[in-house]
């Protein structure tokens, strides 16, 4: 009997690996005011499906996930997501015009040149942790992608 819980045991291991989401291509918009909110952008990729469930950065006192959606009049307007669920092999990218992070109540003003830590918690891959290059007001994406 001990033999066959141990092989169950093993056949589940593979199903028990560490998930593995890719955060690529992270940048923010230099701000003018630290009064105002400030965007930040990137791509994610998970191997399994997964969960984006919570965002934090010392650079801003709450970091809040958009998307914008466009009604059937062309009005464009922030949409506020909880949580973003991953499907597997699918990049999601946040961009300008599109889904975003919006960091609300700056710490200070994003500078370009500098960076800022950005934690993203995912439901199966835990805390990840990547450097967020401050890009010019008018960048439009990461180097090479402007």
């Amino acid at each position: 009997m001990k033999i066959i819980a141990l092989a169950a045991v093993c056949a589940a291991l593979p199903t028990l690996a560490a998930a593995d989401v890719s955060v690529t291509d992270p940048w923010a918009r230099a701000s003018i005011l630290a009064s105002r909110p400030g965007a930040a952008y990137l791509t994610l990729e998970s191997d399994i499906a997964d969960r984006l469930t919570a965002l934090e950065t010392p650079a801003a006192g709450h970091v809040m996930l958009h998307d914008t959606v466009t009604d059937a009049s062309g009005v464009s307007r922030m949409h506020h997501i909880d949580v973003l669920d991953l499907a597997p092999g699918t990049p999601v990218t946040f961009a300008p015009g599109g889904m975003h992070l919006m960091l609300m109540g700056l710490t200070g003003k994003l500078e370009e040149g500098r960076t800022f830590p950005l934690t993203l918690s995912f439901e199966h891959a835990g805390e990840i942790m990547v450097e967020v290059p401050v890009l010019s007001v008018t960048a439009t994406g990461p180097k090479g992608a402007e």
